[in-house]
């Protein structure tokens, strides 16, 4: 009785999360800084409280756009900022060129659609994803191919060689640091954490690269 009385207060405690995560309230309030591709980039945070967790994210701009805060991994496990990318991005670009300075972990580079659902980003259109590995403190860049991303639906990746992304029909890209990687495996406790941990990624510039490559990082 105490076992089913204790899960039902953690199952209404996550339900009440969810009622109460303003994602709206999020768009309304992003935080302009950094521009790709001549388009103003204004972030919005999308954290696990979107499904009932309790990770929350602290983002601002400075000149370097600084994406922070807390995962909890009791019932959660990622938190993420992203921007809108009004009208895509032209036919001839093949990536972008990311400039941070991170603390350790490895995070995610998410390009997407921007199609959502009640739950945060789409469950049809699948969220093109790289990681993101960092050396704590160390200012490094990736140069990051759009043929080198991986189809993602649900935390998982997509089952199909066919899957390609058009940059023209991109209109949302992202950084997310969570329990999974692109491939849909865990991330190592060693570049993720466990429990309760602070966070702390800065991103120094975004920039469109044409031509090829895989996602590299350059010291």
């Amino acid at each position: 009785m105490r076992h089913s009385l204790i899960l039902f207060t953690v199952l209404m405690g996550q339900i009440l999360r969810i009622m109460a995560y303003d994602r709206a309230a999020n768009e309304r309030n992003a935080v302009e800084g950094l521009r790709l591709a001549g388009k103003t980039m204004k972030w919005h945070r999308l954290d696990d409280g979107v499904m009932g967790g309790q990770s929350e994210t602290v983002h601002s701009f400075d000149g370097v756009l600084n994406f922070s805060g807390q995962i909890n991994c009791n019932g959660g496990g990622f938190t993420s900022i992203r921007s809108a990318i009004a009208g895509g991005l032209a036919s001839d670009i093949t990536g972008v060129r990311v400039t941070y300075v991170g603390d350790g972990k490895t995070y995610k580079v998410l390009f997407s659609d921007g199609n959502k659902s009640m739950f945060g980003p789409s469950r049809r259109s699948p969220s093109w994803q790289v990681d993101l590995p960092t050396k704590h403190g160390i200012e490094e860049t990736a140069t990051i191919s759009f043929e080198s991303l991986i189809p993602s639906l649900q935390g998982g990746p997509v089952d199909t060689v066919d899957a390609k992304l058009d940059p023209t029909q991109i209109q949302e890209m992202g950084f997310m640091l969570s329990l999974k990687l692109s491939n849909g495996k865990p991330n190592p406790v060693e570049t993720y954490g466990t429990g309760i941990f602070p966070f702390s990624l800065k991103i120094k510039n975004i920039e469109p690269v044409s031509g090829g490559g895989d996602c590299k990082a350059d010291t």
